[in-house]
């Protein structure tokens, strides 16, 4: 019997383990980085232990520390979540050396499917249909497109798309790089790339006493950078025959590789209805908790239950219940190439109704770091219908409350509510085609009253500091008009807003408006005949204005320039926080460029990010090399323009 559990993960993870911990009675151990001292999973647990260091390759990446770490707090059990080590074969074989149970998969099951290539091999065998790969070497424009994929790892890195087959060479130096950055292996293969295809999985659990069972389907297409956004389950629009189809594979690869615990098996399903296999990954997958509300189990309550000895409560599952949507919300601003988002989580508030469930690794308060992923929760919604189920989702994500950093809420709010989700139209090309009226800006007659209500609000403060009790205070002349003027975030649009006080209360020069209350944190108006409530918080200079249908975060501009914020022109600047990870070949002052090149890459929150030449021309600066660590706005570079180009755009 299990009686002390480490968790070798952190975030929202970790928190949803201790959840299970805590109703089956098992003791909880965190381990944490120093970036990590305060975070939320520490706060949880019975007992924590420090891993000196921030970045993931000193702390959570260090298995050896881990193991230590958890026979200093008396552990008897290791679960690895999901990321970091959770599928490292050497980790698991060391947690079990040491004494200790591990709440996975055989060891040698891990390795078998660390490598894709190997695993291709292996599913080959087992009759599972798979995509034939191509030798980059060797390939031909007829191969096009390819996808190229590194072997070690999952997640989107050292992932390309090549349509171009001058790109090819390039590409699969960058995508290398990236692995063997990622992974500590360089090994990057190539297959053929399907166009519109469903990312589609089967969620598989085995014990020691031959017991396996496939645990229906989730679809995962919704992907921004082959990582993914949105996820549910079932899989909607699957014929009968593929869906048992996938169940039988799925069950088949769990075999071949002697499987035990959670697992799950991922396949591309084409445009034509047929089914490849993608990856085994041998971990608890992000989106579980779509699987656990269809089946009404808990997935981790299953995994230690396999890992104690005992097999499966049954032969067959449960029968499946109902649909389930998963959002992840990333504090992430999709309108800027995903840039990941920091700073302190001021306000954080998702409603808690009937069937609806948030895993999160954050409260109000916490602050949003560098170093890792920018995952702030995961929010599920399962209801008797699929229909039902999106509806109630993004009902809860629109009426959430999020005050800080820029978050991909409004992206996840439009997906769900875009003609072609709801009609389940699904396929992994979907942010490509639709992300630009997906982050369209809000139109000024939605965005305006929010504005509205936020100098209301500011004008109800400065009275209420003022010794004025309330407005329309007496006085013997007119109140003049007060200006105030906001920039929406993360668009930019100004909007100025006139409003005045006098003996009957405030008011706005707007023949369809009228101020019903105002007060420093709610203000109601009257727009058009229709009453609307809105709830303002001031924080760090920014106001947060919450409404029934939507949220809006304003600052209030700057009446001057900064000189500081000036930059010559051909600056490049980081565009975040983060660390240099590469240069483009060659790159030194003095080399000439063109307007689009990428020259420096950033990775930060396990993203990496191009920055790019901004006009053709010569390189006169370099201020980054690889290892450099940057904040936001830092200069990386500078690119002197070519009198050619600098005439074409005068």
């Amino acid at each position: 019997m299990i009686t002390s559990l480490l968790v070798a993960n952190r975030g929202e993870i970790a928190c949803r383990i201790f959840r299970t911990c805590r109703a089956l009675g098992i003791a909880t151990v965190a381990v944490y980085s120093d970036a990590d001292a305060g975070a939320l999973h520490v706060r949880e647990a019975d007992t924590a232990v420090r891993l000196p260091g921030a970045a993931p390759a000193d702390t959570y990446l260090r298995g050896d520390l881990v193991v230590a770490a958890a026979l200093a707090a008396g552990a008897d059990a290791v679960h690895p979540g999901y990321g970091f080590l959770s599928e490292n074969a050497g980790f698991a074989a060391a947690v079990r050396d040491a004494g200790l149970v591990w709440v996975g998969p055989p060891v040698r099951a891990i390795e078998l499917m660390a490598s894709k290539t190997r695993a291709k091999e292996l599913m080959a065998a087992a009759g599972v249909p798979l995509l034939a790969p191509v030798d980059p070497a060797a390939a031909t424009a007829d191969d096009l497109p390819l996808l190229l994929k590194a072997a070690a790892g999952g997640g989107g890195r050292g992932m390309r798309i090549i349509r171009e087959l001058g790109d090819l060479t390039g590409e699969l130096t960058a995508a290398t790089a990236e692995a063997l950055s990622a992974f500590g292996d360089g090994e990057v293969f190539a297959e053929p790339y399907v166009e519109r295809g469903r990312h589609v999985e089967v969620q598989v659990m085995a014990d020691e006493h031959d017991g396996v069972w496939a645990l229906g389907t989730r679809d995962c297409s919704l992907q921004r950078r082959h990582q993914k956004v949105i996820e549910e389950a079932p899989a909607p629009g699957l014929s009968e025959k593929l869906r048992e189809g996938l169940h039988e594979a799925a069950v088949a690869a769990a075999r071949a590789v002697g499987y035990r615990g959670a697992g799950t098996v991922e396949f591309l399903v084409a445009a034509d209805g047929r089914p490849y296999f993608l990856e085994m990954n041998t971990r608890l997958q992000v989106e579980h908790p779509v699987t656990e509300a269809v089946f009404g189990l808990d997935l981790v309550a299953l995994q230690l239950r396999i890992a104690e000895g005992e097999p499966l409560p049954s032969a067959a599952p449960p029968e499946p219940s109902g649909h389930a949507v998963e959002a992840r919300l990333y504090a992430e601003d999709p309108a800027r190439d995903w840039q990941p988002q920091t700073g302190a989580l001021l306000s954080f508030d998702v409603p808690d109704e009937p069937g609806l469930r948030l895993d999160t690794g954050y409260t109000g308060g916490d602050t949003i770091g560098i170093h890792y992923d920018p995952m702030l929760a995961k929010v599920i919604a399962h209801a008797p219908s699929r229909d039902k189920a999106v509806r109630l989702l993004a009902r809860a994500l629109e009426r959430a409350r999020i005050h800080g950093p820029v978050t991909n809420r409004e992206l996840l709010v439009h997906s769900l509510r875009h003609p072609d989700f709801l009609a389940a139209r699904l396929d992994t090309g979907f942010y490509e085609r639709h992300l630009e009226v997906l982050t369209a800006t809000g139109d000024e007659a939605a965005v305006r009253p929010a504005a509205v209500a936020a100098a209301l609000a500011a004008a109800a403060r400065g009275a209420a500091a003022g010794g004025v009790a309330r407005f329309g205070a007496w006085r013997n002349l007119p109140s003049q008009p007060q200006l105030k003027s906001y920039r929406s975030e993360p668009d930019g649009a100004e909007y100025e807003i006139t409003y005045h006080r006098g003996r009957d209360g405030v008011g706005v020069p707007n023949d369809g408006v009228h101020v019903v209350a105002a007060a420093p944190d709610r203000v109601t108006l009257e727009i058009n005949g229709v009453t609307r409530t809105f709830h303002v918080a001031v924080r760090d200079g920014r106001a947060y204005v919450d409404t029934a249908s939507g949220a809006y975060t304003f600052t209030v501009p700057p009446r001057f320039t900064d000189p500081a914020g000036r930059t010559e022109p051909g600056s490049l600047l980081a565009p975040m926080p983060g660390t240099v990870v590469r240069l483009a070949d060659g790159l030194a002052a003095g080399a000439t460029v063109t307007a689009g090149q990428p020259l420096i890459w950033l990775e930060a929150m396990k993203m990496e990010h191009r920055v790019l030449a901004p006009a053709s021309g010569t390189l006169t600066a370099l201020h980054a090399a690889p290892g450099l660590q940057v904040e936001v706005g830092a200069l990386l570079a500078v690119v002197t323009e070519s009198a050619d180009t600098a005439e074409e755009h005068a």
